[in-house]
């Protein structure tokens, strides 16, 4: 796997994090849009069908509560 850099452009505005920390529905979008693709990987499990061959699954109850973590944290964090 090649290690990339963040750049700019890959980064959630300043202003953006500061509306979602304020409880902005549209910002709030915006973090858990951000973080999709990470949340998605962490919910997803390996499962085995009764011939052993393994398969990818998107636990959806595990999604749903990493969203919901992800947005209590933004909601409790301090900018200043």
């Amino acid at each position: 796997m090649k290690a990339t850099s963040r750049n700019e452009n890959q980064l959630l505005p300043y202003e953006t994090i500061e509306a979602a920390t304020r409880g902005d529905i549209t910002a709030i979008n915006s973090v858990l849009a951000h973080f999709e693709g990470y949340i998605a990987t962490l919910a997803t499990r390996t499962l085995y069908d009764e011939h052993g061959c393994p398969c990818q699954y998107l636990d959806p109850e595990l999604k749903r509560r990493l969203e919901t973590k992800l947005i209590v944290r933004v909601l409790k964090f301090k900018l200043r």
